[in-house]
């Protein structure tokens, strides 16, 4: 193959990607959390976490997450008995609507995804492997141990991360620093709505 055609056959390859990279660009979807204490906003990756997305995203359009609240703060202090420990806030739907939620789904675990729990991260709460329904919790710091892999769970099958907070995470730190009993906040911070992002 000659030089010319080597430099064109990578010419195109180089195109293919950045259109690849172009279209999971244009499929993320944010949403925005409007809280008691400030609004945040999280992007999506719908590419890499089809299902968790899909599922997150039922319960946006469905409002389900209106009236929720942000209940859990787990902090270094408070975890005194576990052995592996996080930093993590855990919010919920409205407590009224939970009658109405939709089944568990399955695991998407971040060694087949690719998204691993890092500062800002989302992801989906769960007790075992294919349990998560509508709880969703945001790591504060880098949390290795909630990887596939990793400590945190005996199964150490991980958690279904989908997205990072991309707008708002001083809201989040201030949430995590709220006043707690144990890793409950008393009073839990009330989301008031939340919603898609309308690209402008």
């Amino acid at each position: 193959m000659s030089a010319r055609r080597i430099v064109a056959v990578a010419a195109l390859g180089v195109c293919a990607l950045s259109l690849l990279w172009a279209q999971a660009g244009a499929q993320t979807v944010r949403v925005r959390f409007e809280t008691a204490l400030g609004p945040f906003e999280v992007e999506t990756d719908p590419v890499r976490a089809p299902v968790t997305v899909a599922n997150f995203l039922k319960y946006v359009d469905g409002g389900f997450y209106d009236g929720g609240r942000v209940h859990r703060s787990a902090r270094l202090e408070t975890q005194a008995a576990r052995p592996v420990k996080i930093e993590v806030i855990q919010a919920g739907i409205n407590p009224s609507r939970r009658g109405d939620a939709f089944p568990a789904i399955p695991l998407e675990r971040t060694n087949a995804t690719g998204i691993p729990h890092t500062d800002g991260t989302i992801s989906m709460a769960r007790s075992g492997p294919d349990t998560a329904v509508s709880d969703f919790f945001i790591c504060i710091g880098d949390q290795p141990s909630l990887d596939f892999g990793g400590a945190r769970n005996a199964d150490g099958q991980g958690f279904a991360a989908f997205g990072r907070v991309v707008a708002g995470m001083d809201v989040v730190r201030a949430i995590h620093k709220a006043p707690a009993e144990g890793e409950i906040l008393s009073p839990p911070v009330s989301i008031t709505r939340a919603s898609r992002v309308v690209p402008q």
